[in-house]
This record gives structure tokens, C-alpha cells and sequence, in this order.
């Protein structure tokens, strides 16, 4: 969804001084615990990217088709960043997490403390101290081996089985059990649309796919609902 406002996707190869890791590797619970300072550089860099990026024609169309009189459109997104926000989407479950609701990692309290702004990769910053606990301040993202917010998961699934379509955007359809949502949906007779520009594990669930990305794909929908971008 947010790789066409520059935002490289998860899995996408590493560039310049990060290019030798491997992010599944830094996004853990043991990566911070052996170099917090480490794995906080490589979240300050993305959070830079972030900021520097602008929401594209997939989240101002998706913005536009909610605030439509009489619409109720709910958008659950495995993105961490705050595009859909910035493009005047209301989110309902951000369900991998949130990049920016910064929190502590010794008492989980929220943190008001931000990333720095960083005018190029670094390879290593201490990250903020708690002011409750003086724990470290991470990343509010879930990591893997890390449960989903449940809060966040059930309403999306919620949403999805009750629905009267699905549209599942830009997803791999590998990371589980985000995965498992337009299955369940499907398994409620709910339609399911994927919008991908190649084929994916998800489009197995799907009753229609249109292989495009999503800055092309949505905002062409919104036309042919009748009426463009706002």
C-alpha cells in the first residue's frame, strides 16, 4: 500500500549501511535485547523515511471512499506507518502495531519521547528512557514472535466477516494471523477482491483479482463508483 509513496516494503533488500542485515532478524524481541541501540538506529532511519514520504492516489482514494455520505468503509492495515492517517483515513486496527506509538519495553506504558530525524543511516543510537521506569523506550511495532493487539486483530476480523466486500491491497499474505482474515471473511460467504499487482498466497482467498498496485487500482474504483479523488 505504501510502496508507491517510496516507502520500501518490509521484505525489500536493505540499501547502504543496513544492506547486510536482514530485517527479519532485527524485528525481534531477542535482536533488542542483545543491541537496543542497534535495532533503534534501523527504526529511526525507517521513521525518517516515513516522514519524508507523502500519502499516494491508493490512500487518498481510500480516504475519499470513507468520508462518502452514507459509506461505512473500515480500513485494517498491516502497514506501521501513518499514511492512511496523513491522507484523512480513519484506521480501525493498525494490527501489526504502529511505528510511531512509541512505548516502553520494562512497563509498556505509552512514551511521548520520538525518533530523531536523521539525515542519513546510522548504525547504532541509545534509545529514550522511560520517565515512569526508566526502561527503554522501542518501537510500538509488533515484532515477530511477538503476539498481535488482540483489540486491534478481532476488529479486523470483525469488520471482515461482516462486510459486504473485502478488499485486501498490496498484502504477501505470509505474515499469520494477519493472513488468515480474508479466509475468514470468504468462510462467511463475504466476497473477497485482491488488488495486487502479482499473484499472492492471499489470492487463493480471493473471488476477483486485478493485478495492479494500488495507487492505479483504487482510484479508478473510486471513479467507477462515481466520482475521483477529493
Amino acid at each position: 500500500m505504501s510502496a508507491e509513496s517510496g516507502i520500501p516494503t518490509f521484505r525489500d533488500a536493505q540499501v547502504g549501511l543496513w544492506e547486510r542485515f536482514d530485517p527479519t532478524e532485527l524485528a525481534t524481541p531477542h535482536a533488542w535485547a542483545a543491541d537496543p541501540a542497534q535495532v533503534w538506529a534501523w527504526y529511526a532511519w525507517r521513521a525518517t523515511l516515513v516522514r519524508r514520504s507523502l500519502p499516494n492516489a491508493g490512500h487518498r482514494a481510500l480516504a475519499g471512499w470513507q468520508a462518502r455520505p452514507g459509506v461505512r468503509l473500515d480500513v485494517a492495515t498491516q502497514n506501521v506507518d501513518d499514511l492512511h492517517e496523513r491522507a484523512g483515513a480513519e484506521v480501525l486496527a493498525h494490527v501489526h502495531g504502529s511505528l510511531f506509538a512509541l512505548r516502553c519495553s520494562v512497563c509498556d506504558r505509552p512514551s511521548d519521547a520520538a525518533y530523531p530525524e536523521l539525515a542519513e543511516p546510522v548504525g547504532r543510537l541509545d534509545p529514550p528512557t522511560c520517565t515512569a521506569c526508566g526502561g527503554t523506550v522501542r518501537p510500538g511495532v509488533v515484532w515477530f514472535d511477538e503476539t498481535l493487539p488482540e483489540e486491534d486483530f478481532l476488529a479486523a476480523v470483525d469488520a471482515a466477516q461482516e462486510a459486504d466486500l473485502v478488499l485486501v491491497v498490496g498484502t504477501s499474505g505470509l505474515v499469520h494471523p494477519a493472513a488468515t482474515i480474508p479466509h475468514l471473511a470468504g468462510d462467511r460467504g463475504v466476497p473477497v477482491v485482491e488488488v495486487n499487482p502479482a499473484p499472492t498466497v492471499a489470492s487463493e482467498a480471493a473471488d476477483e483479482v486485478w493485478r495492479a498496485t494500488a495507487a492505479t487500482a483504487l482510484p479508478a474504483l473510486l471513479e467507477e463508483l462515481g466520482g475521483g479523488i477529493p
